[in-house]
């Protein structure tokens, strides 16, 4: 599996804080977006980077192995732990009382259309395997008081899944609305909630194509993690 746009853009735009401590990665295929998450975070944490947990969990065997081996061959191997589970087998192994300072996904989101043929494709695209709304509940449950959930998804759900939150009393507090070109409609929303209502949510855009190549916000954007 190929890392995709959609993880580099959840990646690089989510929340990482110095008090992050535990964090969860669901559905982490290749494991790439933990790494970005781990690389960006060392820096923030600094010394207590050896407290530092981040967990992916994904229940593809091939892809938590692929995971785990990329993870061992990093820089922050210390930081990465892969399991292969689905999030529910996890939830029902973690102790009593567990909670994460983060936890994100870029999770599948196709409901109704066609199926992909090969398994692994198909569990990876769609939501049958993982939805949004499964990452909600337990997150509801395995936040800590000040931590953040964050997904992308497709623009065109961003009311559904602001509505939905809202139920496990978990409000959007950050969003980033994102199109390929100025020509384009918006196409994915990097959506950040938390336990706390905000007063106001901070809204940005993000254009990832101007004329002649990439934009400068998004090579700005992405650069400490791909050559572009």
């Amino acid at each position: 599996m190929k890392v995709n746009t959609d993880g580099v853009l959840l990646g690089a735009l989510m929340t990482v804080a110095p008090s992050d401590r535990y964090l969860l990665d669901i559905g982490t295929g290749t494991g790439s977006v933990a790494l970005m998450v781990a690389q960006r975070l060392a820096p923030v944490v600094g010394s207590a980077a050896q407290d530092v947990r981040i967990f992916a969990v994904d229940i593809d065997g091939l892809s938590a192995d692929e995971a785990a081996e990329n993870f061992s061959g990093s820089p922050w191997a210390g930081m990465l732990e892969a399991k292969n589970m689905s999030l529910a087998e996890y939830d029902s192994s973690l102790p009593d009382g567990t909670v994460f300072d983060a936890v994100f996904s870029n999770p599948p989101y196709f409901e109704s259309s066609l199926k992909a043929p090969d398994m692994r494709r198909r569990a990876a695209r769609h939501a049958d395997t993982l939805s949004y709304r499964e990452i909600l509940a337990f997150s509801s449950r395995r936040l800590s008081r000040e931590g953040r959930v964050s997904m992308i998804l497709p623009a065109d759900m961003e009311k559904e899944l602001v509505r939905y939150a809202a139920s496990w009393s978990l409000y959007l507090f950050r969003i980033v609305r994102i199109r390929s070109s100025a020509a384009h409609p918006f196409s994915r929303i990097v959506a950040e909630f938390s336990r706390s209502r905000p007063s106001e949510v901070d809204a940005a855009e993000l254009q990832i194509r101007s004329e002649g190549g990439y934009s400068p916000e998004y090579r700005s954007l992405v650069s400490d993690f791909l050559f572009i």
